[in-house]
């Protein structure tokens, strides 16, 4: 073991509670699986193991509903997702927090932890769109729309990958807009819209059809959008690296690329 794992295996056993944001497990939870880096495989030949996956917010709906289907394609391995904003998750593996596997909603961030990551790749892609108020109460129309200061607009920090593809969106059109506020992740801007604290917000596509009883999503052209991509890698200070491996190589396959596509992401 190098000394920089073993500095990581000591930091992760204080830091876990307060860094890793609650944990949604897509199994049961009297599964009794057991940890195993290299134990009995299932019947697709993955090993067996409890994983801890690092997932952007955007991929919330997404991922819960391929957890439970790698669940039960692999009997004997349990999912359990960790969502938040892709800084957020960059903090968590720098900081030594446990976990097996990491996708984030940009290739920025993933390159930024090249050194605590295997060879990523790019599970998914997405687009922005405008959020606005069930019926489109303020007659939002398109991106040059938000520039009007009477209008309350949300957006992403600018550290997030949404904040940063909003930023570049609005830039590239010479639009200038004073959002009301600036929020940690891309759930956060769709909640403020749906709370009917902000007008209109920048959100991802796949977010706003979440909540499509509460919010209208106004589609931005192709030339004037961004195109978010989704890395994924295994972290190399899993204790469980195949099963880790396994579940990465399998976000690739044809059953999981179906359930993204359902949940409105675009192919690699």
């Amino acid at each position: 073991m190098t000394l920089l794992l073993a500095r990581r295996r000591t930091a992760a056993a204080v830091l876990s509670a307060a860094l890793l944001v609650p944990l949604a497990a897509c199994g049961n939870d009297d599964s009794g699986a057991k940890d195993k880096a290299g134990g009995s495989g299932t019947a697709s030949g993955a090993p067996q193991a409890d994983l801890t996956v690092l997932a952007a917010s955007s991929l919330t709906d997404a991922f819960k509903e391929a957890g439970a289907a790698y669940e039960k394609a692999n009997p004997g391995t349990r999912v359990t997702f960790s969502f938040a904003g892709s800084q957020e998750l960059a903090a968590q593996v720098n900081q030594g927090a446990p976990a097996d596997a990491l996708v984030t909603a940009d290739t920025k961030t993933m390159d930024g932890l090249s050194g605590e990551t295997g060879k990523p790749t790019v599970i998914a892609r997405n687009r922005l769109v405008i959020a606005v108020g069930e019926g489109n109460p303020e007659k939002v129309e398109n991106l040059g729309d938000l520039a009007d200061p009477k209008l309350k607009v949300v957006v992403a920090a600018p550290e997030v990958p949404v904040g940063r593809y909003s930023r570049q969106i609005l830039d590239a059109q010479q639009i200038e807009v004073e959002p009301v506020s600036q929020e940690p992740n891309v759930r956060a801007v769709l909640s403020k819209v749906e709370l009917g604290e902000a007008d209109a917000g920048l959100v991802y596509r796949t977010d706003a059809a979440t909540a499509t009883d509460k919010v209208d999503a106004i589609g931005i052209p192709d030339a004037e959008n961004a195109i978010a991509s989704y890395p994924a890698a295994t972290l190399k200070t899993s204790e469980h690296s195949e099963a880790a491996a396994a579940f990465v190589a399998w976000l690739s396959t044809p059953e999981a690329q179906k359930i993204l596509r359902g949940a409105g992401f675009q192919q690699p």
